[in-house]
């Protein structure tokens, strides 16, 4: 299975042909964003569990801000590389200026003390050697008191009491637990090729390097630190393989570790690990969106489409065009007893087992 990069690459000519022809961003996403509509069920909404095509209120919005965060986790990599890369290159160009004298005013600032002796000559000692805090740490900030939020926080609470009271028909209703389930530390959903998991985390948990996450192409860990304790929030093995590769994971700070995870095969999860409580598969919506519909299989449902569309106006459908165009060559042709006429489709009657498309 092909990266997101390398998969969007595929079509680079065609979609800067667009780009160019609209001349903004903002005009080239009304063109995709008007494909979807024209010409695809993303927009369609489920009104009966039987429906056959279409998403869950809530889901195709899911599935665009997914696509969003995706990549622009990638470029929050490439940004943090490029600046490492600069900072990396300035020290090795930089040499620190001696530092001869500190000068420390007789006066403080208002709303503030007077430094000691010792305090200045340690951070002349400081700059001597050329150190630069680049973090406040230490003593200077006020410890907090009284108890912290729980390891799972509000969000913990809230989907424990819904996994344990929750039915498929509720999870279905939910974008982060359509096809899936809600449990006790995260919830999870899916589609044909991917799984989606929000890992519930404290509200104290707001940076990415709070965050430790292992994931392997069977398994999976997810811990959170705060202070100096780490906390194991998710850990197993998978009910079936990932692609890692194509795996990523974000945090979406005070909330949840979101993992968007890349099957290694096209199957259906009755559960994201092993040993957990189960789905029935039977209950969700297996039908495949047009987002995971092949080239080949979407040049097959725009031809029904177009017949569909044909047949009520009355016009030929599309076995009967290309019929017509193989008989326009030979209706003028010398020796045919119809040349010379104008062409008369109605003469014909073609039934759809007469092209092999």
């Amino acid at each position: 299975m092909a990266s997101p990069l390398e998969m969007t690459e595929m079509y680079d000519n065609a979609l800067l042909g667009i780009l160019q022809h609209v001349g903004n961003i903002q005009d080239f996403l009304q063109v995709y964003f008007g494909f979807l509509y024209r010409k695809t069920d993303f927009y369609r909404l489920l009104s009966a569990p039987n429906e056959k095509m279409g998403f869950p209120p809530g889901v195709a919005e899911k599935m665009v801000f997914k696509t969003f965060k995706l990549f622009e986790k990638l470029a929050d990599h490439d940004r943090e590389r490029r600046q490492s890369e600069l900072q990396k290159r300035e020290e090795s160009r930089s040499v620190p200026p001696a530092v001869q004298e500190l000068e420390i005013s007789a006066e403080p600032p208002e709303g503030t003390e007077e430094r000691s002796t010792e305090a200045a000559q340690t951070e002349s000692s400081s700059l001597e050697a050329g150190g630069v805090s680049t973090e406040a740490t230490g003593g200077s900030q006020p410890s907090s008191s009284g108890p912290g939020p729980s390891p799972q926080g509000d969000q913990a609470a809230a989907a424990s009491t819904s996994a344990a009271d929750g039915s498929q028909q509720n999870f279905q209703a939910e974008p982060d637990s359509y096809n899936g389930a809600v449990r006790e530390n995260y919830s999870w959903s899916q589609d044909y090729t991917d799984v989606e998991v929000k890992v519930f985390v404290p509200k104290t948990v707001v940076k990415g390097r709070q965050v430790s996450v292992s994931l392997q192409a069977g398994s999976i860990k997810v811990c959170v630190r705060e202070g100096a304790e780490e906390k194991t929030l998710m850990e197993g093995e998978f009910t079936h393989k990932i692609n890692t590769e194509n795996s990523l994971w974000s945090l979406e700070p005070g909330s949840c570790v979101v993992l968007s995870l890349s099957k290694s095969s096209e199957v259906w999860w009755n559960a994201v690990l092993k040993g957990e409580q189960e789905i029935d598969i039977n209950k969700i919506n297996r039908e495949r969106s047009m987002a995971t519909v092949d080239e080949e299989e979407h040049a097959v449902l725009d031809r029904l489409t177009f017949d569909y569309h044909q047949k009520l106006q009355g016009k030929p459908q599309s076995h009967e065009m290309k019929v017509h165009e193989m008989l326009k060559k030979g209706w003028d042709a010398e020796g045919s007893p119809f040349r010379g006429q104008q062409f008369d489709p109605t003469m014909f009657d073609i039934p759809p087992s007469a092209v092999q498309f």
